[in-house]
């Protein structure tokens, strides 16, 4: 599939084109479009501490300026903080497009997401905003995040068969109760499902990032391909199990592994192949991230 061709979305059976908006809102996100990401930069702002979930291969440092990977940040920020932050890196920064929250924790679960949506939004309203998700709350949240202006989703589907997602999640919350095993696992999988299917009716862009994990999920990720294609997702991002945690002992896949992957599941929907696994406070291009600039320079500000 080529970067120029653009699917349809498919809404409930009935393909629906892309609009001029949602066409824009691809070809300058750099995470969307292979092309933007040489053009185009865009901002995480950590915002998001709480998690309501523990994934297997997951752990969360505030504090570690010299690691790249999803869940790190240097500085949580409060929402004021955060459009602070946002101003600094626009002023200087032409070329960023999207404002995110990414964590680096799970962003519904943290009433801070939605305030830093909301200032960012009324202030930059031609701004790009973009969250990912989970996908636990998506369905509770989706109305909310229509409301102010998010059009862009990423959501980590890791399993969309519990009997394999049982082996990824060590537990799940939902509405104050806490949920292991099987029944954590179709719980998530079923809120994941129905939170894209609500997203992609609502005309959001929708990715799905996927963690290969050698053997648990790797054999199923073209199950996750060919249902995430049906509901009218836009991309899909397979990216390689970070050691660590719990799955610490598993071997990622080789770069040479995790092409061969690509290749089959591009037969179906569109790949992300430019993915860096970018930090939870990450600025700029991808691959060339200047966040700590403006870290160092709310700390002199404090």
């Amino acid at each position: 599939m080529s970067e120029e061709s653009y699917p349809v979305a498919n809404v409930r059976g009935q393909e629906v084109p892309y609009d001029p908006e949602q066409l824009r809102r691809i070809s300058e996100h750099p995470c969307f479009s292979e092309k933007a990401c040489h053009s185009f930069g865009r901002m995480h702002l950590a915002v998001a501490p709480k998690c309501n979930i523990q994934c297997k291969y997951c752990i969360r440092d505030f504090d570690c300026v010299n690691e790249s990977r999803p869940g790190v940040t240097s500085q949580v920020l409060k929402p004021k903080e955060a459009l602070e932050r946002v101003d600094q890196v626009l002023e200087k920064y032409h070329y960023i497009k999207v404002v995110a929250v990414a964590g680096p924790g799970e962003p519904l679960f943290n009433e801070e997401t939605f305030e830093t949506l909301r200032l960012v939004g009324e202030k930059y309203p031609n701004i790009i905003l973009c969250i990912s998700t989970n996908g636990m709350l998506l369905p509770d949240k989706i109305q909310e995040l229509d409301r102010l202006g998010v059009c862009n989703i990423t959501v980590t589907m890791n399993a969309i068969d519990p009997q394999i997602g049982q082996h990824i999640y060590d537990y799940v919350t939902y509405e104050g109760k806490r949920y292991e095993g099987l029944e954590a696992a179709r719980l998530l999988c079923n809120q994941q499902l129905k939170g894209i299917e609500e997203a992609v009716r609502l005309k959001k862009i929708v990715k799905v990032n996927t963690v290969i994990i050698p053997g648990i999920n790797d054999f199923h990720i073209i199950d996750i391909a060919h249902k995430i294609k049906s509901m009218g997702v836009f991309i899909h991002n397979v990216m390689p199990l970070i050691p660590q945690y719990k799955f610490a002992h598993i071997k990622p896949p080789s770069p040479e592994e995790k092409r061969k992957i690509q290749d089959e599941l591009g037969k179906i929907i569109k790949q992300m192949r430019h993915c860096r696994q970018c930090r939870s406070d990450a600025i700029g291009k991808l691959g060339c991230d200047v966040q700590q600039e403006f870290e160092s320079r709310t700390k002199e500000q404090a």
